[in-house]
C-alpha cells in the first residue's frame, strides 16, 4: 500500500495523490470482486456513542472480572496503529472520538486481514466491550468491525490538519471531518434559533411563513434577485424582507406573528455580508418601539445566559456585557461623539455647513436629517462598543416608520448596536395609509431618478390592507447570523454559515 500523506489535493504534488487515490480504487474492486461490495450494505445497528460510552464509563473494583460494557458503534476511521497481531484506531463519531484495540485473536485472521487494509476516513461499524487501558485511555475492545462505507479520496494530514479557510468553506464536509470543533458553532446555532422561537413563543407570539417568490421588485434600497415563472410568464424577484407580509397579518388580526426566514440581496459580500441570510421579524399590536426595545434587551440577556452561561460575553478580545444596554437618541449621540448639535442648524442650509466644516460629505441637496445620519456614521457607530439603543430616526431615511407626534422631522425608530456594528432594526410601524402611499411614491421617485430603468414599484395591495385598519404595531428586524458570530466568537458570517455564498473555482 502507497504510504499516506494525507495533505489536501492543492497541498501536495498530484502524482503522490492521484497514487493514493488509485490505490483506495484498486481496494475498492477487490472487495466488489470477491462480492464485499462496502456500499451495498443499507444499515448498523448504533446503539451507542463515544462521548456518552466516556461519561458513563465506571472503573472496575480490583479483582473484579466480570466483563465491561458491551457497546455497538460506528464512525469514521481518524488514525491507526500498530498492526501486528493487534493495532489501535481511533473511531470518530457524532459526538466525540474513541479509541478501539483491535486483536486478529478476537476478531478472526480474515477479519483482521480485512481491518489492516482499511484506510484513514474509511466508516466502519464496531461491537465490542468497554475497557481502560493500562496507559489509562477508555476503550472499546473490538469482537467484530464491518466496513461500511469505502472513503476514496485521503484525508488530509492529521498534524497540519485543514486550515485553508477557502477550503474549508468550500467543502465544509470536509472541514466537519476533520475539525470537529467546528460542528460546536452549529451545534450553538441551532440552540440560538431554539432559544429565539422559545422565547417568542411564552411570549405569545405565532410562527408563520410567508412567500418567498414575490411579484414585484419593491423600491426599498436592497437590490433583489430576480427570476422568472415560466407558466405565469411573470419576472419575479427573491425577497429582501419580510415585514410587509407579516404586517398585513397584524392587519387580519394575528396580533404577534413572527418569521425566521431566508432573505436575498443582491448585494456586496464581506465579513458580516451574505447574499443569502437568516433573519428575524416580529410584529407585536398595541405597542411601539419602546416595547421592542423591552423585548430585545430580555431576548439577548436571555440568550447569552442560556447559550453563553453568562451576560458577560468575549467578543475577538473585547468583553461585552450583555445585561447592561445603553438608549440615546440620534441626536443626542452625534452630540456626544461628533460634538455637533442637530438643533443648532435652523436650515437645512446650517446643517451643510457643520458637515463642511467637519468633512462630513453629505449630497448638495442634504438636509438636515439627512446630514445628522452620515454625523452618525461618521463618527458615532464606531465607538458603540457595548449594547446601546441609538432612536429617533430622521424620517428622510425611516420611510416604514411612524413619525413622533412631538417632532414629525422624526421617527419611532431604533437601532441596536455592539462592537460597532449594527445589529436589528424596530419601529413604531406607520399604519397612515395616505402618509404611507406618499412616503412609497417619494422612495420610487429617488430610485428612478438613480435609474430611469428600474423595475421597482409600489405595493398597493399593502397601502390598501392599512386602509383596512392597522392597529398600533411595534415591529423589530435582526439578522441571525450576526447574532450567532457575536454569541459563538466568530470573526466571519462564513464561519456560521454551512455552506456560504462562494465563487466557483473555476
Amino acid at each position: 500500500m502507497a504510504q499516506e500523506n494525507n495533505n489536501q489535493p492543492a497541498q501536495q504534488p498530484e502524482v503522490n495523490y492521484n497514487e493514493l487515490v488509485r490505490v483506495r480504487r484498486e481496494k475498492l474492486a477487490e472487495l466488489q470482486a470477491a462480492g464485499r461490495d462496502p456500499f451495498a450494505r443499507t444499515s448498523f445497528p448504533v446503539q451507542d456513542h463515544a462521548a456518552e460510552i466516556k461519561e458513563n464509563f465506571v472503573d472496575k473494583e480490583e479483582g473484579d472480572e466480570t466483563p465491561g460494557r458491551h457497546v455497538s458503534i460506528a464512525g469514521r476511521i481518524m488514525t491507526k496503529r500498530g498492526m501486528g497481531k493487534a493495532g489501535f484506531c481511533d473511531l470518530q463519531d457524532d459526538t466525540a472520538r474513541i479509541q478501539l484495540y483491535v486483536r486478529k485473536d478476537m476478531i478472526g485472521d480474515d477479519s483482521y486481514a480485512d481491518f489492516k487494509k482499511y484506510d484513514i476516513g474509511d466508516i466502519i461499524g464496531v461491537t465490542g466491550e468497554v475497557f481502560r487501558t493500562k496507559a489509562g485511555e477508555i476503550s472499546v475492545k473490538a469482537e467484530s468491525v464491518t466496513l461500511l462505507s469505502k472513503s476514496l479520496l485521503p484525508l488530509p494530514d492529521k498534524w497540519s490538519g485543514l486550515k485553508d479557510t477557502d477550503t474549508r468553506y468550500r467543502q465544509r464536509y470536509l472541514d466537519l471531518i476533520v475539525n470537529p470543533e467546528v460542528k460546536d458553532t452549529f451545534v450553538k446555532r441551532s440552540r440560538i434559533l431554539r432559544e429565539i422561537r422559545d422565547y417568542l413563543d411564552s411570549k405569545g407570539f405565532l410562527e408563520v411563513d410567508t412567500p418567498i417568490l414575490l411579484p414585484m421588485e419593491i423600491a426599498a434600497s436592497a437590490k433583489p434577485f430576480r427570476t422568472h415563472h415560466n407558466t405565469l410568464d411573470l419576472d419575479m424577484t427573491l425577497r429582501i424582507e419580510t415585514e410587509l407580509y407579516l404586517k398585513r397579518l397584524i392587519v387580519g388580526g394575528m396580533d404577534r406573528v413572527y418569521e425566521v426566514g431566508r432573505i436575498f440581496r443582491n448585494e456586496g459580500m464581506d465579513t458580516k455580508h451574505n447574499p443569502e441570510f437568516t433573519s428575524v421579524e416580529l410584529y407585536q399590536a398595541y405597542t411601539d418601539y419602546k416595547g421592542m426595545m423591552d423585548l430585545v434587551e430580555e431576548l439577548y440577556t436571555r440568550l447569552a445566559k442560556n447559550v453563553c452561561g453568562s451576560t458577560v460575553i468575549t467578543y475577538q478580545g473585547k468583553e461585552i456585557d450583555m445585561g447592561h444596554w445603553e438608549r440615546m437618541t440620534m441626536a443626542e449621540a452625534v452630540k456626544k461623539y461628533a460634538g455637533v448639535d442637530y438643533y443648532d442648524w435652523a436650515t437645512d442650509e446650517d446643517a451643510r455647513a457643520a458637515a463642511k466644516e467637519k468633512h462630513v460629505e453629505v449630497p448638495a441637496n442634504a438636509t438636515r436629517g439627512t446630514v445628522l445620519a452620515e454625523f452618525f456614521d461618521a463618527y458615532v457607530e464606531e465607538n458603540l462598543i457595548q449594547p446601546t439603543f441609538i432612536y429617533d430616526y430622521p424620517v428622510e431615511n425611516s420611510p416604514l416608520a411612524k413619525r413622533k407626534p412631538e417632532d414629525p422631522a422624526f421617527t419611532e425608530r431604533f437601532e441596536y448596536f455592539i462592537n460597532a456594528t449594527e445589529y436589528g432594526n424596530a419601529f413604531s410601524e406607520l399604519n397612515d395609509p395616505i402618509d404611507q402611499k406618499g412616503r412609497f411614491e417619494y422612495q420610487l421617485e429617488k430610485k428612478r431618478e438613480e435609474d430611469p430603468n428600474t423595475p421597482a414599484a409600489v405595493d398597493y395591495d399593502y397601502v390598501t390592507a392599512l386602509e383596512y385598519g392597522l392597529a398600533p404595531t411595534g415591529g423589530l428586524g435582526f439578522g441571525v447570523d450576526r447574532l450567532v458570530m457575536l454569541l459563538t466568537d466568530s470573526a466571519s458570517i462564513r464561519d456560521v454559515l454551512l455552506f456560504p455564498t462562494m465563487k466557483p473555482v473555476d
